[in-house]
């Protein structure tokens, strides 16, 4: 029984994951579908904390190749904790992620990033919360702070997106391997 409830409380403690301060839920519901946190981060910059991130999946995974690949419900939640990220910053950002995701191979999904990246237009603060969000029947979804930015159709693109942290070559790849769970 002790080892039970030792158990519990450990899966409790692990389940709300405190990343640079922000507490990152333990699921997101995406349409009808959970998705549970497989791993979380904080994307750093010249030791400057940026951002917390967290990548929800239905089953959690190590794989990033088959997470890239994948056609399910997935989302990645970005917390702003810098005052150092603008709306300029952020869209030059998102531009160079999906250049270096498809090693420059952008052509075919150009006009979709050209959409996706308009979703930043507003200004950015510190606390603003982005879910990024995919499921098969819908594409992904961008909500700023709960509100719906827009949505963009196309596995290749997701493919693309999630990429930017999950490639050969991601943004981050301390960032990356903690959204992977592989590291504590």
């Amino acid at each position: 029984y002790a080892i039970l409830l030792l158990l519990m409380v450990t899966s409790t403690a692990v389940a709300q994951t405190e990343i640079a301060g922000i507490t990152l839920p333990d699921q997101m519901q995406i349409e009808n579908e959970k998705t549970y946190l497989n791993g979380a981060g904080i994307r750093e910059k010249f030791w400057i904390d940026l951002y917390a991130e967290g990548l929800y999946l239905t089953d959690q995974s190590k794989d990033a190749q088959s997470i890239i690949e994948a056609d399910q419900p997935m989302a990645i939640k970005i917390h702003i904790v810098s005052r150092l990220i603008s709306s300029k910053k952020m869209k030059n950002a998102v531009k160079d992620g999906f250049e270096q995701s498809t090693d420059n191979n952008v052509s075919e999904i150009k006009d979709k990033i050209d959409q996706f990246i308009t979703f930043f237009a507003d200004e950015i603060t510190g606390d603003d919360v982005f879910d990024i969000v995919y499921h098969p029947n819908t594409g992904i979804k961008v909500y700023k702070n709960r509100n719906l930015k827009g949505n963009i159709k196309g596995k290749k693109f997701k493919e693309a997106l999630f990429g930017i942290w999950l490639s050969d070559d991601p943004v981050d790849d301390d960032l990356k391997e903690a959204i992977l769970g592989k590291t504590s």
